[in-house]
């Protein structure tokens, strides 16, 4: 409830901030190449960062419950620090490859606007390694049961990103969205850093070695990475698919996606937050009743929330778009193109939302492997639907394939989620 909560306040200012992005660029080939150029960064901070979040809470919250805080922060520690040099190793790779695959991806893209999307890339770089960094230390202030200020410091992006447009914007033109980008992530970090250090953790970026709880979080690290840099190459082929659509296509999907991004982001993960520290301490304490009781509750709760929440979306998508972005440079056309695709993007809420209760508990009893399987079916059934389905639909054809895929992944994670969770008896394959 608490996550939820902070977390409309800061969608409010995030949606304000989509509606002032919107009517000063539109759907403009300014605004394509920022979301493409910002796609890769969105991509590796969702890696880096989520990636070793599941990797390490785990196991974190074990250590500190069998051999003490100590133990647990030189583990924090370790991780940090290893965060930090996966995310700048990450970037520099991808800035090195960036000549490379921009031009084999967004072939159809004009040469001034391919040189845009690229400048700008190189601009968004350092946002990953900050993005990491403070996702980390969001989540172990989680794990003491401290949720509110952590989750209000992400408006610090949509309200940099609001005063850019003000400020900014009619000098700095599309360039005023990285730099506000960058200063948003950069009070983020401040501002959780400082809230873990009141809270028992020190923000330590120390080297302590390969102790055996360190290479478990490795080994978890490199599953769930792996995991999440397949199901993230769908956001890759959607975006490189709409690129080959009419000018304008790759802007509509992103618009689509805003509103239905922001109730996944936020129902998902309000759950994810507040459940993740639990499901950790229930498989540490091998309490598998408990287990069972909490995945059951929490599937039927989003349930009941998300599905009244998609069928709102879907049949009022034209006046969500209409209010939201309409003014300025988005016209009625734009309007009438962006709703239908929101639609068909919709339809997937109740499923993701679901899913992630399945996928938390998936990851505390440390079968990840499970989720790669799942990222891989995803990531082939996105191709197949998208050349299915935007033939007939266009770009509307690939939210929908998003949508179907979502389905089938849900239904994928519920199955090995009640194979794996014992009715009283230990679980033997655990460890």
């Amino acid at each position: 409830m608490i996550v939820t909560f902070v977390g409309v306040l800061v969608k409010v200012v995030a949606t304000a901030k989509e509606f002032i992005v919107a009517g000063v660029f539109g759907r403009s080939d300014e605004m394509d190449a920022f979301l493409i150029a910002y796609l890769v960064p969105g991509v590796l901070m969702n890696l880096f960062s989520d990636s070793m979040n599941q990797a390490l809470i785990p196991t974190l919250v074990r250590v500190k419950e069998v051999d003490g805080h100590c133990k647990a922060q030189n583990l924090l520690s370790s991780a940090l620090f290893s965060t930090c040099i996966f995310a700048t190793a990450g970037s520099l790779l991808m800035a090195v490859a960036a000549r490379v695959f921009f031009p084999i991806i967004f072939m159809q893209f004009p040469a001034h606007k391919l040189l845009l999307a690229e400048q700008l890339f190189y601009g968004l770089l350092p946002i990953v390694l900050l993005c990491s960094v403070a996702s980390n230390c969001t989540a172990v202030v989680n794990t003491t049961e401290r949720f509110a200020l952590p989750a209000l410091a992400m408006v610090s992006t949509p309200l940099a990103i609001i005063i850019a447009m003000w400020l900014l914007a009619p000098r700095l033109g599309i360039w005023s969205m990285v730099f506000a980008n960058l200063t948003g992530e950069l009070l983020r970090v401040v501002v959780v850093v400082w809230f873990m250090q009141g809270h028992g953790y020190r923000f330590n970026l120390r080297w302590h070695g390969f102790s055996p709880q360190f290479r478990e979080v490795v080994q978890q690290y490199g599953l769930v990475l792996l995991s999440g840099l397949v199901a993230s190459g769908g956001l890759l082929v959607d975006q490189g698919m709409a690129a080959t659509l009419p000018s304008g296509s790759v802007s509509t999907l992103v618009y689509a996606n805003r509103f239905v991004a922001v109730v996944l982001n936020l129902l998902a993960g309000s759950i994810g937050t507040a459940i993740t520290p639990y499901f950790s301490k229930l498989v540490a304490q091998r309490d598998w009743a408990a287990c069972r009781r909490t995945v059951n509750t929490y599937v039927w709760i989003t349930a009941l929330i998300s599905i009244p929440v998609a069928l709102t979306m879907i049949f009022g998508s034209h006046l969500l778009v209409r209010l939201a972005f309409q003014h300025q440079a988005f016209g009625l056309q734009d309007t009438a193109a962006v709703s239908r695709v929101q639609a068909m993007y919709a339809i997937q809420v109740p499923f993701y939302i679901v899913s992630r209760v399945f996928y938390r508990y998936l990851v505390a009893i440390r079968r990840t492997s499970l989720t790669l399987y799942c990222g891989a079916i995803s990531l082939f059934l996105d191709v197949i639907f998208n050349l299915s389905l935007m033939r007939v639909y266009g770009v509307a054809g690939i939210a929908l394939a998003t949508s179907l895929w979502t389905i089938i992944s849900c239904g994928f994670l519920a199955y090995w989620t009640y194979r794996l969770l014992p009715v009283s008896e230990p679980m033997q394959s655990v460890a």
